[in-house]
């Protein structure tokens, strides 16, 4: 049902101020989104938790990873094997740990008398060992990466349209960045510790040499590098947003001739992102290249302390020759955890703003016990009691201890002049705000004890400001109830005075009116919109200067499609037009947020009150411009 953005003109003074206008917590005022930052202890506990439906797969292919890495561990003994057991002249008996093993001697082989068949059965266990370990590992991401797409999936349901498109598909790219790479390179990594050290653990001890260097660029990336693209990510969100509302009120830009204002402003805050960006290159390519050089120069190191050491026949050529395979093994994981790492700090960014956005409380939330509506619910009645509201952040009322009684399939007409209260007082009835004091009751219960979803799908709602989609008519109309048909759309759409000019168009009901329904004049969109609650069938209507984009004749349309609309339903109509108040069963009159008066029409204008003057210029101005 139309539930968008209000335009609430009693808040206009509100909104120019500053104060805020459309803050749906009803507490002092929301969180900025953007304005924390989280430790990473903070970050990996909260991701743990938004990924709880994963977390059997995520933990199968982890436990799938660590097999697959112990195979991958075995294949460079056998470089060991075929190097000293069988190239090497002469060939040297096979190490003891073989003849550890069972029957694995058996399959090898004596080296001195068939060499040929010892390196077929090591270049055959290395292939077997290789081929599974392959196979383990690719179920293990496939499983991942379906964890992965789920979890896109579930974070995407929601949010800002920057955080939709960037941050919450960054997120779920963590199940690899934070968790299946850094384990395997943990695995990979304690693995060939484990193994060098068995060979030469003075060898083993250069290696670790490079551990310091990775703490050290490791917290460099997180204090100075995830705070730059956290920054990124929120200019670019900014630039997104301001060109958004640029395009949505194109029109007051050109009316005003702020064309070339709103075009140096795009290019200023282009020109501070790509300044940002630049600066967070730098940072990047600062450590990508200490890296750089670092390994290259360990593996030299290492290497001409392994040739020494065979030199003087400390080591054999196999030895050495495994060790540097382990020690790229060893080295491997670590590039890969530097490599990956601007990814891994840019994902984690995204998910602190995803955490922010999780963060902003409910809109307005129920009270413990709230009850749930049944879901055939008919109309009851509904019943204000000294009502006063304040907006959040503010201490003057908007509304003064509005009270009065509505009974089940009553309309209400609400009048006064702009800024009266009128629209403030159907947004706490549509339950937008909560009252400051005071209640609001639907069948003698508090709506803050009823669920929130279960009180509004009794709702309809038609603005005067009209919110349409860019999508076809059929579509517009049919976003009232699911599963709606042709004639259903129809039948709404010829009692709102509607259906004559949609036929008009060439594609009829399939006709796409363009975002905001911009190829549709005022009055069309206000008569859609009107079809659109028609066919809602709401139990509790909200007419918000429905009629006031109609002209005459369109008015006198729908006036009997109105009124049959309003048979047996609770209705609160905002009006200015004498036509559309007229008949409602109670006319309540507000003035500076207070209630003036309420009755009948006749029973107001016999009364000589406010209405009374009210209705008198109406008709003293009809009277001139018939003339």
């Amino acid at each position: 049902r139309d539930r968008h953005r209000r335009g609430n003109q009693d808040t206009e003074k509100d909104l120019a101020s500053g104060r805020g206008g459309h803050h749906h917590g009803g507490g002092p005022g929301g969180k900025k989104i953007g304005a924390r930052e989280r430790s990473f202890r903070e970050l990996f506990l909260a991701f743990w938790k938004l990924i709880a439906g994963q977390r059997g797969a995520i933990l199968t292919a982890l436990a799938l990873l660590t097999v697959s890495i112990g195979l991958r561990l075995i294949p460079p003994l056998g470089t060991k094997l075929a190097i000293d057991s069988v190239l090497t002249r002469p060939p040297k008996p096979l190490p003891d740990w073989v003849n550890a093993i069972p029957n694995l001697s058996q399959i090898l082989g004596d080296p001195m008398s068939s060499p040929m068949r010892v390196l077929i059965a090591i270049g055959l266990l290395v292939t077997v060992l290789t081929a599974i370990g392959t196979a383990v590992n690719l179920v293990g991401r496939w499983i991942a990466t379906k964890a992965v797409n789920k979890t896109q999936v579930s974070m995407k349901s929601g949010g800002v349209a920057s955080l939709i498109r960037e941050d919450a598909g960054g997120v779920a790219d963590l199940i690899f960045s934070m968790l299946y790479n850094p384990w395997r390179a943990i695995v990979q990594f304690i693995g060939s510790l484990i193994i060098l050290m068995l060979v030469d653990w003075k060898l083993m001890l250069g290696g670790m040499f490079l551990l310091p260097t990775v703490w050290l660029t490791h917290r460099t990336y997180i204090n100075r590098i995830r705070p730059l693209f956290r920054d990124v990510r929120k200019q670019r969100q900014k630039i997104d947003s301001g060109a958004t509302e640029t395009f949505g009120g194109i029109r007051v830009v050109r009316t005003f001739s702020r064309s070339r204002s709103e075009s140096s402003r795009y290019v200023r805050e282009g020109d501070f992102l790509v300044r940002q960006q630049l600066f967070t290159w730098w940072w990047m390519r600062i450590i990508e290249t200490i890296w750089e050089v670092l390994i290259p120069l360990a593996s030299t190191g290492l290497l001409l302390y392994g040739g020494y050491q065979i030199i003087e026949g400390n080591l054999t050529l196999g030895d050495l020759m495994m060790f540097l395979v382990y020690l790229t093994m060893l080295l491997d994981p670590l590039a890969t955890i530097a490599g990956s790492a601007v990814a891994f700090q840019n994902n984690l960014a995204g998910l602190d703003r995803v955490l922010d956005v999780l963060d902003v409380e409910e809109e307005l939330p129920s009270r413990e016990g709230a009850i749930s509506l049944p879901s055939k619910q008919r109309v009851g009645d509904l019943s204000i009691q000294d009502v006063t509201f304040r907006y959040p952040g503010t201490e003057t009322p908007v509304l003064k201890e509005v009270s009065f009684d509505v009974a089940s399939g009553q309309t209400v007409a609400l009048v006064g002049r702009s800024g009266a209260g009128k629209t403030t007082l159907t947004n706490l009835i549509a339950r937008f705000y909560d009252p400051s004091e005071g209640a609001i009751c639907f069948n003698g219960r508090d709506l803050r004890d009823i669920q929130l979803s279960s009180y509004r799908s009794l709702l309809g709602i038609v603005e005067q400001d009209v919110f349409l989609f860019d999508g076809s008519i059929h579509e517009n109309i049919a976003y009232a109830r699911r599963r709606a048909s042709r004639e259903d759309v129809i039948s709404a759409a010829n009692a709102a005075a509607a259906d004559e000019f949609i036929r008009k168009f060439p594609e009829g009901y399939d006709t796409v009116i363009g975002e905001r329904g911009v190829k549709l004049s005022g009055g069309q969109r206000q008569r859609l919109a009107i079809a659109r609650a028609i066919l809602a069938d709401p139990q509790i209507l909200i007419l918000d200067e429905a009629t006031s984009n109609l002209d005459s004749e369109s008015e006198r349309l729908i006036q009997d499609s109105l009124s049959e609309l309003l048979q047996d339903r609770t209705a609160f109509v905002i009006a200015h037009r004498l036509s559309t108040i007229m008949n409602a069963d109670k006319i309540v009159v507000l003035e500076d947020g207070e209630v003036l008066e309420i009755g009948t029409h006749d029973e107001l204008v016999a009364r000589g009150g406010r209405y009374r003057d009210m209705v008198m210029l109406q008709m003293d101005q009809g009277m001139q411009a018939s003339r």
